[in-house]
């Protein structure tokens, strides 16, 4: 991707989007906007694969949170973030060096490029030159639902409509 950067441009609009899904930025996958930020949520998502031992792509919508990320953002929400750790490298002499890892990638895949570190930061949080890590917000390509629009059935299925209009799904043959 370097190349499509002239010698003093930060940020590049790129005619076609091309990489794997999971670990493009926002900004990148939906305006195809790349910038060194765009490569600081791609470091973010593999963080959170070599820790976790699991790749992005592996994980459902099973359980409300869309991907890696998303359960990275639920567990750490829930004061549970140990639970994403996998357990061949569990020790518990490195807790502190394996959470900070998780911290960092949840910094690193924040939804907004400007609320992502830069690449010199991440490095500073990971070699702990910088101690005092801000708090990470929402990671992108979280499934939001808007509570308003929602409506639990007596079964307890989502309705996402007042007006009983079904929606059909075409499946292939």
């Amino acid at each position: 991707m370097a190349r499509i950067f002239g010698g003093n441009e930060d940020q590049v609009k790129t005619k076609r989007v091309v990489g794997t899904y999971g670990y493009m930025s926002p900004e990148y996958a939906m305006r195809g906007l790349f910038s060194e930020k765009s490569d600081v949520f791609s470091f973010g998502v593999i963080l959170l694969e070599i820790v976790s031992g699991r790749r992005n792509t592996s994980i459902c919508d099973e359980e409300q949170y869309s991907g890696l990320t998303g359960l990275a953002w639920k567990l750490w929400n829930n004061d549970n973030i140990m639970a994403l750790v996998d357990p061949t490298i569990w020790d518990p002499c490195f807790q502190m060096d394996i959470s900070k890892c998780i911290h960092v990638g949840l910094l690193c895949v924040q939804e907004l490029a400007r609320d992502r570190p830069n690449v010199s930061t991440v490095i500073s949080m990971l070699k702990s030159e910088i101690l005092d890590l801000p708090t990470p917000k929402q990671p992108a390509f979280m499934e939001r639902q808007i509570v308003s629009n929602l409506e639990l059935t007596q079964q307890g299925q989502i309705r996402f409509s007042n007006c009983n209009v079904t929606i059909s799904t075409v499946s292939g043959r």
